[in-house]
């Protein structure tokens, strides 16, 4: 885990929108994008919608990868573990 891996799963404790990364995560956004995209991949962060249904936030397995803004992220049970235990 790199550093601003770990400086985004250490935001995703909660459910968070890609706007707030975007703004407190200090790296240019194709950056954030990228390690998104790659921890996304590798089963350290989940993309969420929000559900009307449920008035809950709820793990979706479809999202348009170019459309971010429109999703919200939380780390996985697999990225907080990596989180904690990196040296």
């Amino acid at each position: 885990m790199n550093d601003i891996q770990f400086e985004i799963i250490d935001k995703l404790y909660f459910v968070e929108p890609y706007s707030t990364l975007l703004k407190e995560i200090q790296v240019p956004e194709n950056v954030l994008k990228n390690e998104l995209k790659e921890m996304i991949k590798l089963g350290w962060v989940q993309v969420m919608q929000f559900d009307e249904k449920y008035k809950d936030y709820v793990a979706t397995p479809f999202f348009n990868v170019d459309d971010l803004h429109s999703y919200y992220f939380l780390a996985t049970k697999a990225g907080l573990l990596n989180h904690h235990t990196k040296q």
